[in-house]
């Protein structure tokens, strides 16, 4: 994409009045941003949406003005912006209804950041959901998934914390620009998370915290992720918003439960009696999560299809990977592991049991 081609990009998702609908309706009638802005005002009036006002904004020079100097204010703080056209925008961030028009990130997205999960929870955490939180996030980091928060304080910072000690990957995940670190004691937490991870937000740098965006925030956490996982949170907590949005997007939602008589146990009861998994250990949240959409290539001659696929030792692997998604002979999977026939078909038992091939017949095997 030529940079004139995104800054008009740029120029149409930055114009007061244009959401992620009326953004996507002008793409689709006039296939790409430089012919929006290239239109008429009585084309674009053929729009749904697009009345005369917006009209003269889409139309207004000044707004491009300010793509310009945006694009030089996030040079300068080393700030990307990506847009949904871009290799690297995040794919399951294409599949939820609202979308983002802009990405404005601090760190680099990697592929397997397709595995990925939430955990969030109260600000007022106790000391044990922190550690539970951090507990979860350093063994799912370990496994190879990247962990998802809001940096905030409690729960979401415990969870960053856990994935950063276990050297794994995090996203934080901010209301407010990416350039400034909110709340201001997580500075030095934020510098840590973009390099090992993404700091993200749809917002421009400069943009402060108000108590309003935090939902808008928080159905990027859970677009991004494949489960969010609840740890503490009360009847009232923004966690719950979170899951909310995660089952509305088709998201696993998962939640540690606590003791009855504590108050931040409460939301998480009330997930569980609602149908969210209760989970106990991060194993259980590698099995509850079902296949992927797109496989996720963690090595050369390794793709991981469901992430359960984590927990499998060497000899399992050597297995798996030399079965198919079409039916694939027995004999096959034995050259293709280089194991003998026994220890082949005794961990293709295993790998049934854990529902990551089924048998097609007694001499065929495919991968779930």
């Amino acid at each position: 994409m030529s940079d004139s081609t995104r800054i008009d990009y740029l120029q149409l998702a930055l114009t007061p009045g244009v959401g992620p609908r009326i953004l996507r309706s002008l793409l689709d009638h006039f296939d790409n941003a430089t012919t929006v802005l290239s239109a008429s005002p009585i084309e674009l009036g053929e729009v749904e949406g697009v009345g005369v006002a917006l009209t003269r904004r889409i139309r207004n020079p000044e707004v491009r003005q300010q793509a310009l100097a945006l694009t030089q204010q996030c040079e300068d703080f080393g700030i990307r912006i990506l847009i949904p056209q871009d290799p690297h925008f995040p794919r399951l961030l294409h599949e939820i209804v609202d979308p983002p028009n802009l990405l404005f990130v601090k760190g680099e997205f990697a592929r397997t950041d397709a595995l990925a999960v939430a955990i969030v929870g109260t600000r007022g955490a106790t000391q044990y959901g922190r550690s539970q939180a951090q507990r979860f996030a350093r063994s799912l980091a370990r496994a190879g998934l990247t962990i998802v928060s809001g940096l905030a304080r409690g729960i979401d910072a415990a969870a960053h914390e856990g994935a950063l000690e276990a050297e794994g990957r995090t996203i934080g995940v901010l209301s407010n620009g990416v350039a400034e670190i909110y709340p201001p004691q997580h500075a030095e937490l934020g510098q840590r998370i973009a390099h090992s991870g993404v700091l993200v937000s749809e917002m421009p740098p400069g943009t402060k915290p108000k108590k309003g965006m935090f939902p808008q925030r928080n159905r990027l956490i859970s677009g991004l992720t494949l489960a969010t996982i609840v740890i503490e949170a009360a009847e009232r907590s923004g966690a719950l918003i979170t899951a909310r949005l995660a089952g509305e997007q088709g998201r696993e939602v998962m939640a540690l439960p606590g003791l009855v008589t504590t108050p931040n146990s409460r939301g998480c009861h009330r997930l569980i009696r609602d149908g969210a998994h209760l989970i106990q250990d991060p194993e259980d949240v590698l099995e509850a999560l079902g296949p992927l959409v797109e496989g996720v290539a963690l090595e050369p001659e390794r793709t991981i299809r469901h992430a359960a696929e984590l927990q499998l030792n060497e000899q399992e692997n050597l297995v798996l990977q030399a079965i198919g998604v079409a039916p694939t002979d027995i004999n096959a999977v034995v050259h293709g592991s280089g194991l003998p026939v026994s220890r082949v078909l005794s961990t293709l038992s295993v790998l049934e049991m854990r529902r990551l091939v089924r048998r097609i017949s007694g001499q065929t095997v495919q991968r779930i």
